[in-house]
């Protein structure tokens, strides 16, 4: 997809949408597909910004093509050397020789390990507070190592006031047909940017804390990341949202409350809490008031003949089931053998409660939670902080 994203149209969205990949990095479940983002500056001097997966080479080189006119670009900058980013980096220097290669010195260091015939482009090594002038536009360079690989660095245009960030403030998600999210319904993209932050940069919280307060000097009215929609219109939300997740602080008025026998239910609990950005606490270690917050996670495992645990969390829920009515509650928990007898119970005294149950009902994982599993908890976290 080829489209101005800059008010004097000399910034493009390049980039593709993959609508056939199941797993995205082989683990992690994308129904709705991912896009990979590329951009385009035509001034002076023309680059372009990360390349797409070897999946859509074909089709990435075509629409660079396009938006290049019969001329050769001058750079590629290379914000990291992740395959769905660098994967099209041989196609790309084989077509334009003369081409320079920008980077991080780790990431053109990278290189020959990713890619064994590579042409002989020029190379430039850029490091923090270096620029890159164009002509109108000036690029200024900010290293970001472990967001989330250690050669990472972000791009900003001085002159459109645009980040161009990697992977930070991405989302799954194909963007089909939108780019900016003014121009389109971003909604759905709020929980893929939870699911995404959690499954990928979720462990890297001082280094995102660090970029962020790099970043915070800068003047940042769009952000172009690698994944999904171009921010605009909110922007200032996905820096909020990465800040609070980073910072590993709590949605306010959300927790997650969870009893664990062999560890499964933990695992369970710790994947909601994280895509939730609640705080997490086991049965045993609660000591506040249900009262004063507005969605709940509640987590046991099922014990004896299917009923949930009884020396803790039985008489905690039993203690606090009269401040659950009009309470958002999301139900989970393991288990090794029966059918779910024990979760359907409990659905029914939740509702006769007065509680509003996520999804209608609770999610239930026989034994130790699979990749598959943990998603579908990711999926429940993010699902019961969506307003």
């Amino acid at each position: 997809m080829l489209k101005p994203i800059s008010p004097d149209s000399s910034i493009f969205y390049i980039g593709v949408d993959d609508t056939t990949i199941d797993l995205f990095e082989n683990q992690y479940p994308v129904p709705h597909g991912i896009s990979y983002n590329s951009y385009a500056i035509r001034d002076e001097k023309t680059a372009l910004l990360d390349t797409v997966d070897p999946r859509a080479t074909e089709r990435w080189l075509e629409q660079a093509a396009e938006v290049l006119d019969g001329t050769a670009p001058d750079y590629l900058v290379i914000s990291h050397m992740e395959p769905d980013h660098a994967g099209s980096i041989q196609a790309l220097a084989e077509r334009y020789p003369e081409m320079t290669l920008v980077g991080s010195a780790k990431a053109l260091a990278m290189l020959p390990q990713f890619f064994r015939d590579l042409p002989r482009n020029p190379t430039l090594a850029v490091k923090e507070g270096d620029v890159l002038e164009l002509g109108t536009h000036t690029l200024h360079f900010v290293m970001a190592p472990m967001v989330h690989w250690p050669e990472v660095m972000v791009t900003y245009d001085s002159t459109d006031k645009i980040l161009f960030s990697a992977d930070a403030f991405g989302t799954y998600g194909t963007l089909d047909g939108g780019v900016i999210d003014s121009e389109m319904n971003v909604e759905h993209y709020w929980e893929e940017m939870l699911r995404y932050y959690s499954n990928i940069v979720g462990k890297y919280g001082n280094p995102v804390q660090r970029a962020l307060q790099k970043l915070s000097a800068l003047d940042i009215r769009t952000i172009c990341s690698t994944h999904g929609p171009v921010w605009r219109e909110y922007a200032a939300k996905a820096i909020d949202i990465y800040d609070r997740m980073s910072r590993y602080e709590g949605e306010e008025g959300v927790t997650i409350v969870y009893g664990s026998m062999y560890g499964n239910t933990e695992q369970m609990a710790q994947a909601i809490a994280d895509a939730a950005g609640a705080e997490l606490f086991a049965v045993s270690d609660f000591s506040g008031s249900i009262a004063d917050y507005d969605r709940i996670a509640f987590g046991c495992s099922a014990m004896g003949d299917e009923v949930l645990e009884e020396d803790e969390f039985e008489p905690f829920f039993a203690s606090i089931e009269g401040d659950l009515s009009g309470k958002t509650i999301a139900l989970f928990g393991s288990y090794g053998w029966g059918d779910g007898e024990w979760m359907r119970n409990w659905e029914e005294r939740a509702k006769n409660d007065g509680a509003i149950l996520v999804g209608g009902e609770g999610l239930i994982v026989n034994e130790t939670p699979d990749d598959e599993a943990l998603e579908k908890c990711a999926a429940l976290g993010a699902e019961l902080v969506k307003e």
